[in-house]
């Protein structure tokens, strides 16, 4: 594979190293327009799972065979090609269930060095009332409720930098509610609803300004551009692995090593121990504080599988597909009657990904019209109510892409929306 710009016929070409894509639905080709919930798997992340389970599948960090080590060896093979996908050190990176699960581990870490667990190291995370959490209103779900409950449990206050009426924000909206009372920043660095890009340089000089720590969700910048943590630098961040073509069931919880050294364990038990008595327990440094139980070893394989092959394929010319995808859904889908796009217009670069509402019809009715015809998107509120509550409705459409998406998906979209509100009977 090269790195070389991706145009239709090299997306075609790509397209054939992921089964899936080639099947119908409903009688018709699939045009896969979901890769903002889930990616699909390549056969060369197939193959790598495939492989390893039939070859050296065993846990991993604890049994004392053959096995067990070749297991152990490709386990921490996988971390290190991981954390130089993402511009980070190996022991910076801790697998977790999911990115939401990994933003649990942040909070709930937070909540309890702000109880005193992790003592004096742990301190520079405590919280308390009069400190503040800043969010932003676009948040997903994932990167709004844990830090709710951090509130809570903290007695710190919760405030939000406000989306203005197309769903975006800038830096100054942000500057205007940061404050010295500020202690955390956590935002999405792509929103999955506008595909708005943060500016994470200025929002990280910001935090610095008033001694924050920023939390950074890549859920849709990790699977979608170059992204290097180091070159960011934001203290935690957190992406999912099926959302860039490698396995469900896998997060990854990146932190710069002084502030992991510095969050106590969320989870206990096994694996993540030192010294256990009947009375107390002593942990290990991090990363393997963090991955207590066994591991999802062979999802941590294929990941790794996954971050070769992005490699392979260049994240330059991934970002740079997309966002001509963006721009492109943007501008054909505002030439429809009836069809309002959410966030900036084209002119604005964002990132492969277009939510819109038709004109007196639901976006499940949306959808649903859509999947007949062989198109699959995603109709609902994607996870961030409050956004779309901002907005003045309860639900849109998405239509996402990737590496393998083509102008005649495109096409195939614009000429099927086309019918959407004379079929419901809209335009009359």
């Amino acid at each position: 594979m090269s790195s070389s710009v991706i145009t239709d016929a090299r997306a075609r070409e790509l397209r054939r190293d992921f089964p899936i894509l080639a099947e119908q639905v409903h009688g018709e080709q699939l045009v896969y327009l979901d890769f903002g919930a889930t990616a699909q798997r390549s056969t060369a992340v197939l193959d790598a799972e495939r492989d390893f389970l039939q070859h050296r599948n065993a846990a991993v960090h604890r049994g004392a065979h053959e096995l067990a080590a070749l297991s152990t060896s490709d386990f921490e093979d996988a971390r290190d090609t991981i954390a130089h996908f993402i511009g980070a050190d190996a022991d910076e990176i801790a697998w977790q269930a999911g990115a939401t699960d990994a933003l649990n581990t942040v909070t709930l870490g937070i909540a309890a060095a702000s109880r005193g667990r992790g003592g004096d190291e742990s301190a520079p995370l405590r919280l308390g009332p009069g400190d503040e959490i800043v969010i932003t209103e676009a948040e997903h779900h994932a990167n709004l409720v844990p830090w709710q409950e951090l509130a809570l449990a903290t007695g710190a206050t919760l405030k939000w930098v406000p989306a203005n009426e197309r769903g975006t924000w800038t830096i100054d909206d942000a500057r205007a509610v940061v404050t010295e009372a500020t202690k955390v920043i956590a935002f999405a660095h792509v929103s999955n609803v506008t595909g708005m890009i943060a500016p994470v340089e200025q929002l990280v000089e910001l935090a610095a300004s008033v001694g924050a720590i920023t939390v950074l969700d890549a859920c849709q910048s990790v699977p979608h551009r170059p992204v290097d943590f180091h070159a960011l630098g934001v203290d935690f961040a957190a992406f999912s692995s099926h959302k860039m073509t490698g396995p469900n069931g896998l997060g990854v919880l990146y932190g710069r090593r002084e502030r992991l050294a510095q969050l106590p364990p969320a989870r206990t038990g096994g694996s993540m121990i030192e010294i256990v008595t009947m009375e107390s327990t002593t942990f290990m440094d991090p990363p393997t504080r963090f991955e207590a139980g066994t591991q999802a070893v062979p999802q941590v394989i294929g990941l790794a599988a996954a971050c070769r092959y992005l490699e392979g394929v260049g994240m330059a010319a991934v970002a740079e597909h997309e966002e001509s995808l963006g721009a492109l859904m943007v501008e054909r889908l505002s030439a429809i009657d009836g069809v309002t796009v959410i966030g900036d217009d084209a002119s604005v670069p964002r990132s492969g990904l277009a939510a819109f509402i038709v004109d007196g019809v639901h976006s499940h009715d949306v959808s649903q019209f859509l999947d007949a015809r062989g198109i699959a998107v995603r109709g609902g509120h994607h996870c961030a109510q409050p956004l779309h509550r901002r907005l003045g409705v309860t639900a849109s459409t998405r239509a996402s892409s990737y590496f393998t998406t083509t102008n005649d998906d495109i096409d195939a979209l614009i000429a099927a929306l086309g019918d959407v509100r004379a079929y419901f009977g809209a335009d009359r």
